[in-house]
């Protein structure tokens, strides 16, 4: 219960953020200048501080020009960088913002580790930890200070990555918000695509070739999208978990995509294309298989991959292109917007292993326009399905209606015989408890009378022991009759069971009630029941009477109330009707 409500209020967070910030603009300094580097780690002082941290061994620093990747790397793993906090600006809540860090970092000011991210062991490494945005507090005298980041990473790159810059901690969230709006929608997009297609997937088994491959694409771009978006970690603060749900995404992208080709051929092609799609698949469940299990670190599976979707994608170009002439405008359509979501693939890969300037690329857009032109190749489709399908579902109409006018009527049937007790007729415990609950509900709300009568035969055991069973349900089945004939059509009467009944009367009160119970009294006193020649009774009964709402507040009591009644009349002396006092 906890964890739901904090996921709970983690959401109503999110949104609220969302709605008081979306709009808000962002001032801020960006750290682009006056950096400095040096390779390796530094030695401890006597303190157990790092000493470059505190300003020693000023000679080893190199000026560079973004923290990232300085050149002549030679293996090292580790990295520090140092620059000065700007003077410039009034502060009330001063953050440090970057956008990432490959892989893991600690932060110094003063001389002190003001912020970690990653868990370091005794030599300075430590496992991928993802790749989240860090939002670094600043004390309000940070103005002119030095400060220092110790970076390690067995990863390709190193360093920081992306943005730097200081700002105020509200207006931060606004910044995050506003460059993750566009991508939240199109990951809401794509997910609810998939879902459609997926419930299309298994009403329509005979299109399930065609729409699987899409549910799977729009499934994991959308999964994607949403992980790598910087606002899913104001949802929550799991960082491994998006990126393994982003890598998830991202290595199932070329199976969607050769799963949906693969069934435009039918010649050699159909073999390469399924054996591209099933490498990508194996790699898929070896990479992210081996990463859970810690044998690798599932940064180092991006690299990978990314080689292996270039050649992918250049295979099947080959693959494609020449027989393009013999696609149909519809496969035209989906195979160039997928060539747009591609190359923004390739752009955004350039991006992260720096081969391009730093730059948000709009991967995110071209998975939009793909689901749009999805959406309508889908929509067509379903049009031209409905057509095929309209002279069918004519010839079946006469069919379809006669066998659901049976099914109706078996289903009436089936009601009666749920609700009906089977040897008087009357309705049973089952039908009693619903219509108690729905009658006690429109009693408190329209403060209207209900009274319950509670009905017991005198000695009915007797009459099973003297006559048989047979003679005591000859009994059963006249007294209920005659209950059917002394009260009204709009009282409703049941059998609960043996020899007990119960009728639940509208807009009744107590004294009425027992005036007619009373009658019953009467007329039964003066009835014989003959079965099979054989002369019973008279037979009595005796009745407990209780009404809301002179007896108690809640009709829901009744049953109980008008039971102790019964129980009263019992031990007055039976075939009379007591109300409950």
């Amino acid at each position: 219960m906890s964890r739901s409500t904090g996921l709970l209020g983690q959401c109503i967070l999110f949104w609220g953020l969302v709605i008081f910030t979306l709009a808000t603009q962002a001032s801020d300094v960006t750290l682009s200048e006056g950096w400095q580097f040096r390779w390796g780690d530094s030695p401890v002082s006597a303190d157990g501080s790092p000493a470059w941290a505190q300003g020693q061994d000023p000679r080893g620093w190199q000026a560079i020009n973004f923290p990232s990747n300085p050149p002549g790397r030679d293996g090292n793993r580790h990295a520090w960088f140092k620059t000065t906090l700007p003077s410039e600006g009034s502060w009330r809540d001063p953050v440090l913002y970057i956008y990432s860090v490959d892989l893991l970092l600690e932060a110094y000011l003063e001389g002190q580790r003001h912020y970690r991210f990653g868990e370091f062991d005794a030599d300075g490494q430590g496992h991928f930890a993802g790749w989240p945005w860090h939002m670094i507090e600043l004390p309000p005298d940070f103005a002119g200070q030095p400060m220092y980041f110790r970076v390690y990473s067995d990863y390709t790159d190193i360093g920081l990555w992306g943005e730097i810059k200081i700002m105020e901690r509200a207006e931060l969230f606004g910044y995050v918000l506003r460059h993750s709006a566009i991508d939240l929608g199109i990951s809401m997009i794509c997910l609810l695509l998939a879902l459609l297609t997926g419930v299309f997937t298994t009403i329509q088994p005979g299109k399930r070739h065609q729409l699987a491959p899409i549910a799977l694409f729009s499934l994991a771009s959308g999964s994607m999208i949403l992980a790598e978006t910087q606002a899913s970690q104001l949802l929550i603060d799991a960082p491994l978990m998006w990126n393994y749900l982003a890598a998830g995404g991202y290595f199932l992208l070329p199976v969607a995509l050769g799963l949906l080709v693969e069934q435009w051929y039918r010649d050699t092609r159909l073999r390469l294309i399924r054996r591209i799609w099933q490498l990508h698949l194996a790699y898929w469940v070896i990479a992210l298989g081996a990463a859970s299990l810690g044998w690798i670190s599932l940064a180092i599976t991006y690299p990978v991959f990314d080689g292996l979707l270039l050649m992918s994608l250049v295979l099947m170009a080959a693959i494609i292109l020449p027989r393009l002439k013999t696609l149909d405008d519809e496969q035209k359509a989906i195979l160039a917007t997928h060539g747009v979501f591609s190359l923004l693939l390739i752009a955004d890969m350039a991006v992260a292993h720096g081969l391009l300037p730093w730059g948000r690329v709009p991967v995110s857009a071209g998975a939009l326009v793909f689901s749009i032109v999805i959406v309508v190749i889908s929509l067509f489709e379903y049009k031209r399905t409905q057509q095929e399908f309209k002279a069918l579902n004519l010839r079946l109409e006469q069919e379809v209606a006669q066998r659901t006018g049976e099914l109706q009527t078996l289903i009436r049937r089936l009601e009666v015989y749920s609700y009906t007790d089977p040897l008087t007729g009357l309705y049973n415990r089952r039908y009693f408890t619903d219509i108690l609950e729905k009658a006690s509900a429109q009693a408190m709300r329209q403060q209207s009378p209900l009274t319950l009568v509670m009905i017991d035969i005198d000695h009915f055991k007797r009459i099973n022991d003297q006559y048989g069973h047979e003679a005591g349900d000859y009994v059963l089945v006249n007294i209920a009759s005659q209950l059917k004939q002394h009260f009204r059509e709009a009282d409703v009467i049941c059998r609960l069971g043996g020899e007990e009944f119960a009728i639940l009367l509208y807009h009744t009160e107590a004294g009425g009630v027992q005036q007619r119970t009373d009658e019953l009294l009467d007329i039964l006193s003066d009835t014989l029941h003959v079965h099979q020649g054989t002369t019973m009774g008279p037979i009595t009964v005796s009745c407990g009477i209780a009404s809301f709402p002179q007896h108690v507040d809640d009709p829901q009591a009744l049953l109980g109330l008008a039971d102790k009644a019964l129980y009263s009349a019992k031990l007055a002396g039976r075939a009379r009707s007591h109300v409950y006092t």
